[in-house]
């Protein structure tokens, strides 16, 4: 399974983006797909998860109301919509995915496909 994030960037407090992670490979096979981000310094954290099945989701507290995480089988891709963005969301965000049920959705050990991560800049 290849993972491809894109969509990244740089806005102003306040701004919106949209990630897009698409998949390639055993993609019918996949069932859990998240998106987790990475700021200087810190730990990798868990953003947000979909069930690529049932359309389950999951959020960080930090992003609820703000980001949408949904899913196009059809495409093969995860999209992670990101409003009202803050300086503190400001990382390299990444998209995984794993073949079995995860019992963490927000839990990066979870996971056994990554992709290249795509740089998001909230400017205050």
């Amino acid at each position: 399974v290849q993972l491809q994030a894109s969509g990244g960037g740089l806005v102003q407090t306040g701004g919106s983006l949209r990630l897009s992670c698409a998949a390639s490979g055993f993609t019918s096979d996949l069932y859990a797909i998240a998106w987790f981000r990475q700021a200087p310094g810190k730990e990798r954290e868990g953003v947000s998860y979909i069930n690529r099945n049932d359309g389950d989701t999951h959020y960080a507290e930090s992003v609820k109301g703000r980001f949408t995480i949904s899913r196009d089988n059809a495409k093969n891709t995860v999209s992670l919509q990101m409003n009202n963005l803050k300086p503190e969301d400001t990382a390299i965000y990444y998209c995984a995915a794993d073949l079995l049920r995860v019992g963490v959705p927000l839990d990066p050990s979870e996971y056994a496909y990554w992709g290249r991560g795509t740089q998001v800049t909230v400017s205050s």
